[in-house]
């Protein structure tokens, strides 16, 4: 294999890894909302404690190696439009889903509306890490500019 290989598999690798971490606290959410049985905080919390720890690595090997191939491949660029927009929706990914850890490890701890709210709060966060992710995605995908 080419470096050119190693690079996109490895950043490819990266951008999976960070988007079943995304997946796997969608069913953290889902499990902590309906309860089958047993505490469903428990079950939640069993499922992302992973989580917690693969999403950042899955998103600093993604970065690091789509990096690399922006300034290994011949014609394209760091600032070519769709890098830049990548870029800055990996740090909204990033800033919104550590408001949305904040927000259910906040409503774990209280209970009643305040928790609620709290959940619906970290709910929408996690969705616009999630949009995000997907729309870092279509810009991989499609190259729009390129």
């Amino acid at each position: 294999m080419s470096t050119y290989d190693w690079l996109l598999f490895l950043h490819v690798a990266g951008a999976f890894v960070f988007g079943m971490a995304t997946i796997a606290y969608w069913c953290a959410v889902v499990a902590a909302a309906r309860p089958q049985g047993g505490d469903p905080q428990s079950l939640a919390d069993t499922i992302a404690r992973p989580a917690n720890y693969v999403v950042g690595a899955g998103a600093a090997v993604a970065l690091v190696f789509g990096v690399w191939l922006a300034i290994y491949v011949d014609g394209l660029e760091l600032w070519d439009p769709w890098i830049l927009v990548s870029l800055l929706l990996l740090v909204l990914a990033a800033g919104a889903g550590a408001q949305a850890g904040r927000s259910y490890v906040a409503a774990a701890q209280r209970e009643g509306t305040e928790a609620t709210g709290l959940r619906r709060r970290g709910m929408s966060f996690h969705t616009v890490a999630s949009v995000a992710f997907l729309v870092i995605l279509a810009l991989m995908i499609f190259k729009p500019g390129a």
